[in-house]
């Protein structure tokens, strides 16, 4: 059965943004999908940041992630052996990882480096669903993950700026990219 890995991060963050390079997770969710978009397993784990443990204000508004929940989360290098054990049995069965843009590769990518981690899911090809999606839609541009659900008739599903469900919700998207 072909499956799929959906990914979404948070992130430490300001209001008006933080380039990549000052940012660090703080939260991972990720959905392993049929190719029909239905969750078979989920994995989710708060992040504890190193260079800046302190979230902003405005983080925490937009992702409802309390200091409590970073302050006693693992650090991605020791939090990663986990998902890689959890990630382990599924993978001869993966077509790719997917995101809603560019941004999680990115992190991920930046992070690993930083922490001289060595992930599996760097060797896994992976695909930038929200270019996949326009280019199926026939978009001039990519949009949103919100405005790419209500393209479908499909509205957002649970929290918002939570890993785990924009992950779920970017999963729902996946058969309209690659149809069964």
């Amino acid at each position: 059965m072909r499956q799929w890995l959906v990914i979404d991060l948070e992130a430490t963050t300001e209001e008006g943004g933080w380039p990549v390079a000052d940012m660090e997770i703080i939260e991972i969710g990720a959905s392993l999908v049929a190719a029909d978009g239905r969750e078979l397993e989920h994995f989710q784990r708060f992040v504890r940041p190193l260079r800046r443990p302190c979230l902003t204000t405005f983080c925490q508004k937009l992702t409802h992630i309390r200091q409590s929940d970073i302050d006693g989360a693992g650090t991605l290098a020791s939090l990663w052996p986990q998902f890689e054990h959890w990630l382990e049995p599924h993978r001869p069965h993966l077509e790719g990882w997917v995101s809603w843009g560019d941004y999680d590769r990115r992190q991920f990518e930046q992070e690993w480096r930083r922490q001289a981690i060595d992930a599996s899911l760097a060797r896994i090809r992976h695909v930038n669903l929200k270019q996949a999606f326009a280019k199926a839609r026939h978009l001039q541009r990519p949009v949103g993950l919100h405005s790419a659900l209500q393209l479908c008739g499909l509205s957002f599903q649970g929290q918002q700026h939570r890993a785990l469900e924009d992950a779920r919700n970017t999963a729902r998207l996946l058969p309209q990219v690659f149809p069964t």
